[in-house]
């Protein structure tokens, strides 16, 4: 199955370095298009409408605002559209491009090293572009295409809260005397590891805590600070934040 890009920004490129296939893109922007092929192969082409006639599915990855004018351009040659596009629903894409399969998946900048998480909501499954799409990272059927949203905040929004939480425990080890890049190393790769132990477990938080957790000791008093300060009441209310915006 040959993919066409619509939009070739940072989570198409990402997407298509994870997928690693040749594609064929196009993109508003001077160049991008061309960057992209550039690392995965492919072709770059001058309009939606090319694109749509080279693909056997066309990916959007343009701005949302763009739905309407690219559907338009495309002009109903489109069998298959894939949607990577935030907070536009299925049924807003399906209006855009009547009769097409529409298939809607949520990806995380990790999806570049196949480490990533897709969240994904269709009417009918496709097996060979879900084989595509999978050897990006894990995909997570949603029971709703309501809960896009939240799992948006968690998996797509969830890097860049990983990477305040790994700067937050740097600069409180460089408080304490620790150089700033062996801090990081340590911060780093323990992320990486418990990460990597987490999923062996089947994400048992709580064992891992308790693996951990001398009765008394040291980590107990960090968990304890770390309940006081509320960090439980910090992620919530992140993820309340992104929900209430994605639905405005």
């Amino acid at each position: 199955m040959k993919l066409g890009f619509i939009g070739a920004g940072n989570m198409a490129s990402a997407l298509a370095r994870g997928i690693g296939e040749p594609v064929f893109a196009t993109d508003v922007v001077a160049g991008k298009a061309e960057a992209l092929v550039e690392q995965v192969g492919g072709e770059a082409l001058e309009t939606p409408a090319y694109v749509a006639d080279a693909a056997d599915a066309i990916v959007l990855a343009h701005k949302p605002a763009q739905l309407a004018d690219v559907a338009q351009q495309v002009g109903g040659r489109a069998t298959t559209v894939v949607s990577i596009l935030g907070a536009v629903p299925t049924t807003r894409i399906e209006e855009a491009y009547p009769g097409a399969a529409v298939h809607r998946f949520l990806p995380n900048i990790p999806v570049e090293l196949g480490q990533g998480v897709l969240c994904y909501a269709a009417r009918e499954e496709n097996p060979e572009l879900l084989e595509l799409f999978g050897r990006a990272g894990t995909i997570v059927r949603l029971p709703k295409e309501e809960l896009m949203e939240p799992a948006m905040a968690l998996m797509s929004c969830g890097p860049a809260f990983m990477a305040l939480v790994a700067e937050a425990l740097v600069d409180a080890g460089v408080l304490h005397g620790l150089d700033p890049d062996a801090a990081t190393a340590m911060v780093v790769e323990t992320m990486a590891g418990s990460a990597a132990v987490l999923r062996e477990s089947g994400g048992d938080t709580r064992d891992l805590r308790r693996r951990v957790t001398s009765p008394g000791g040291s980590t107990a008093r960090g968990l304890a600070a770390l309940e006081q300060a509320g960090l439980r009441a910090a992620f919530e209310h992140a993820v309340t934040s992104v929900v209430e915006f994605t639905q405005r």
